[in-house]
């Protein structure tokens, strides 16, 4: 009994750690993304986004001013000015004037680079140069300089690519499909699962067979036949190609196997008193539908739900084949895809593109997911 015991706790023990374990794989790249979307530019070369609340120190090389900028005072030539902008917020560090020695001079200290030339470097960035003769030629001095960047987060990444980069309207393109991409399938296979779980009628046994050998039917092979029969039927009927409702209907048929036989376990599963004594008190096989099996089903409907979100909301390969790809219909894959492409090195717009693309497949799972393992263990456990 002990030993029981014993194997029993372990099992949980085991099964918790596995869990945290699954949480922290999740989390910590979303939490990596999130923290990069409000980090500057500059601080995401410098540095990781598990140093953002620290202070980060990284080298890089300027220019002096040019001998067109020197003034004379008191004997001397100078050339003065700032390695920084305008409301930078770095500090300097240190200084140097070869590659193979970024940081040979300290900050504020003055270095001498021969024949009487002096350079000052301080730590707000401000220099000056130095020389008891004027200073000739057109080029100007280069040095390096190691600087500190405090911990700074923005919201100038959102502002971008909300307003800039054609993320916004994408974001409406894909609620344009995704929406009725999932709620279309859902209708069709509710009324199709009740029929094939409570109705009897000629070839039910086949017509589930077919759906079930759907399921592992790949996608990539039935798509340009797909497509080309949908042209052929829009020519037909005078309505374009590369529409919302053609994709509407490639989703929906490419979703209704799964959710069909996801709904019909469920459905069929449910108390055939419930069924009988609704059929004796008078009620037909649609307001059975209506008032009993909907409200009964809701969990195993919200399971599909997620489902189908999030494989419209994710999904590039389809809206590629269905739709155009201008700024009127592309969806936020193919936009981010695009910004892959021309903004390779610009992380900070990638990494908010990639957080705001995220955030409504979390609030719809996190907003169903109660209802979740819920739907999906009813269905596996009952059958019809």
């Amino acid at each position: 009994m002990a030993g029981s015991r014993g194997k029993s706790f372990l099992g949980r023990f085991g099964v918790h750690i596995a869990v945290a374990a699954l949480v922290v794989l999740w989390t910590i790249p979303t939490l990596g993304i999130l923290v990069s979307s409000l980090r500057y530019k500059d601080q995401i070369v410098a540095s990781g986004w598990w140093t953002a609340l620290t202070t980060a120190t990284h080298t890089e090389a300027g220019r002096l001013a040019g001998s067109a900028d020197q003034v004379e005072k008191d004997g001397r030539f100078l050339i003065m000015g700032n390695l920084f902008g305008a409301g930078d917020s770095r500090t300097l560090t240190a200084f140097g004037i070869k590659a193979q020695a970024p940081t040979e001079f300290q900050a504020g200290s003055v270095a001498d680079l021969g024949d009487g030339v002096t350079l000052q470097v301080n730590d707000d960035g401000s220099y000056v140069m130095s020389s008891p003769v004027a200073f000739e030629g057109d080029r100007a001095r280069r040095i390096y300089y190691a600087a500190s960047i405090p911990p700074n987060f923005t919201a100038e990444n959102y502002k971008t690519v909300l307003f800039s980069e054609g993320i916004g309207r994408s974001f409406i393109n894909s609620l344009t499909v995704t929406v009725p991409a999932t709620v279309i399938p859902i209708l069709i296979a509710a009324f199709a699962a009740y029929a094939l779980a409570w109705m009897r009628f000629p070839g039910r046994a086949l017509l589930i067979a077919t759906i079930i050998g759907l399921l592992v039917v790949p996608l990539q092979m039935s798509l340009i036949p797909l497509l080309k029969m949908y042209n052929g039927v829009g020519a037909f009927f005078g309505v374009p190609a590369k529409t919302y409702l053609g994709i509407w209907l490639a989703h929906t048929g490419f979703g209704l196997p799964f959710a069909i036989y996801l709904l019909r376990s469920y459905i069929a599963g449910l108390p055939r008193e419930i069924m009988e004594s609704a059929r004796i008190d008078g009620a037909s096989d649609f307001e059975i539908f209506v008032k009993i099996v909907l409200p009964l089903s809701f969990p195993v409907l919200a399971s599909f739900a997620i489902f189908q979100f999030l494989w419209v909301w994710n999904d590039l390969l389809v809206a590629m084949v269905f739709l155009r790809t201008d700024a009127d219909q592309m969806v936020l894959t193919a936009r981010l895809n695009n910004l892959l492409g021309s903004r390779g090195g610009n992380w900070e717009i990638l990494t908010t593109s990639a957080f705001v693309t995220i955030l409504v497949p979390l609030g719809v799972f996190f907003s169903l997911q109660r209802y979740f393992v819920r739907g999906l263990l009813a269905g596996s456990v009952k059958g019809g």
